[in-house]
């Protein structure tokens, strides 16, 4: 029951943030000022990356509740902890561009809960490298959108930079503690699940 509150509160918080604001443990990186144009065009790829860190929170909460080890737990909850810092920038970042967050946060948060529970019912192994095939393609995904984000801004490049090095942090960190390399189908499920919430985040 005790788990299931704490899921509950963390789903509030994530998405009504205005409400419950989450609190980085890191300060934000500094500002900095763009053209109309740029300030359109980075505040689409900072709803994606806010998607992705409500998407994150979603994963973490939910494996964390499905494993049985103590010990993993406090680890999967620590690195929600520190995802934590991202959702609060991009959304501080959102807010500084004039943007809204997608619409479709609360389905987002339900699929990938949803996602967390069945890698974690897997057993911790598989939910371990869920974990890491799920760190790689974000790393990917970032360091794509460093090369489309607007030379310019600084301030949304220093966030998805930080980001970057944080999921590969914990990519490691899942290895080390035992993940498995999950199938090819499974892999590219993923990232075809990714490509459609993050082309729907774009615009909504």
């Amino acid at each position: 029951m005790d788990r299931l509150i704490g899921a509950l509160d963390g789903a509030l918080r994530t998405l009504f943030l205005r409400l419950a604001p989450a609190a980085p443990a890191r300060s934000c990186p500094p500002t900095t000022p763009t053209g109309a144009d740029e300030r359109r065009h980075a505040a689409a790829l900072m709803r994606v990356n806010h998607v992705g860190e409500v998407c994150a929170q979603a994963l973490y909460t939910a494996q964390a509740m499905a494993t049985s080890d103590s010990a993993l737990r406090a680890k999967m909850e620590r690195a929600a902890r520190e995802e934590t810092d991202h959702l609060a920038w991009t959304r501080s970042r959102l807010d500084e561009l004039g943007a809204r967050p997608s619409l479709l946060n609360p389905l987002w948060y339900a699929g990938a809960f949803g996602l967390g529970l069945v890698a974690g019912r897997f057993g911790d192994p598989v939910s371990l490298g869920f974990v890491v095939e799920t760190e790689r393609q974000v790393e990917a995904h970032l360091q794509g959108h460093l090369e489309r984000l607007p030379a310019g801004d600084h301030a949304s490049r220093a966030i998805v930079a930080q980001m970057k090095d944080d999921e590969a942090a914990h990519a490691l960190a899942a290895q080390q503690e035992g993940a498995v390399e999950l199938p090819g189908p499974v892999k590219a499920a993923m990232r075809a699940a990714a490509k459609v919430m993050t082309t729907t985040a774009h615009y909504v």
